[in-house]
């Protein structure tokens, strides 16, 4: 049972990246839509990559799911609010300074905040996974790797970068950027499927 919930969980971490990846230059709604999957489904593969830990990495483990959680956490609640209160209400200028994504305001600093802590979690779980295949190996510095996505996530907000999208215009480069975050966390949730297989 554990095996089979994990696998479904890296499964649907595959799908929806590459839905998201899809949708994202077409569709704000599916797009944000399908990152709310991707995080119910990270949570899932966090979980069995949790479980299967050793006594010796359990503590790099269990931070990795605390990061996990946190994370779905704060994306959820930025994503839920942009296809419900954002898309179906009508906002004062404030409002829709503070709670649409596009405007570079207060839900889109938690949305980077939220991809911090999966960065962090991917990081701790690969320090705790004991890599004994080649692809295990990939997947331990892929996830490793992933973990310096918390540097730009945390500090690129705190420096007034995204001050130009006060007009409501985040730019193809913000697409290019979540494209390559795409192609580049894709690998992992396959190599997942397979360690967890």
């Amino acid at each position: 049972m554990n095996k089979t919930i994990s696998k479904i969980g890296a499964l649907l971490v595959i799908i929806s990246v590459a839905l998201f990846a899809l949708f994202m230059p077409f569709s704000s709604f599916w797009s944000y839509f399908v990152c709310m999957i991707l995080a119910f489904s990270y949570l899932i593969m966090a979980a069995g990559l949790h479980s299967e830990s050793d006594k010796e990495h359990k503590v790099a483990a269990n931070a990795g799911l605390l990061f996990a959680a946190v994370y779905a956490v704060l994306i959820l609640l930025v994503y839920y609010a942009q296809i419900t209160s954002v898309r179906l209400s009508e906002l004062n200028r404030q409002a829709t300074l503070l709670l649409d994504y596009s405007y570079g305001g207060l839900f889109f600093f938690y949305d980077l905040l939220g991809y911090g802590m999966m960065s962090l979690s991917t990081f701790f779980f690969g320090l705790s996974m004991k890599a004994e295949t080649k692809a295990d190996k990939w997947l331990k510095w892929l996830m490793i790797i992933h973990g310096v996505f918390f540097l730009s996530c945390f500090i690129m907000p705190l420096t007034g970068v995204f001050s130009s999208m006060a007009d409501g215009h985040s730019g193809k480069g913000g697409i290019l950027a979540l494209e390559f975050w795409c192609a580049y966390f894709l690998p992992i949730g396959v190599l997942a499927f397979v360690h967890l297989k």
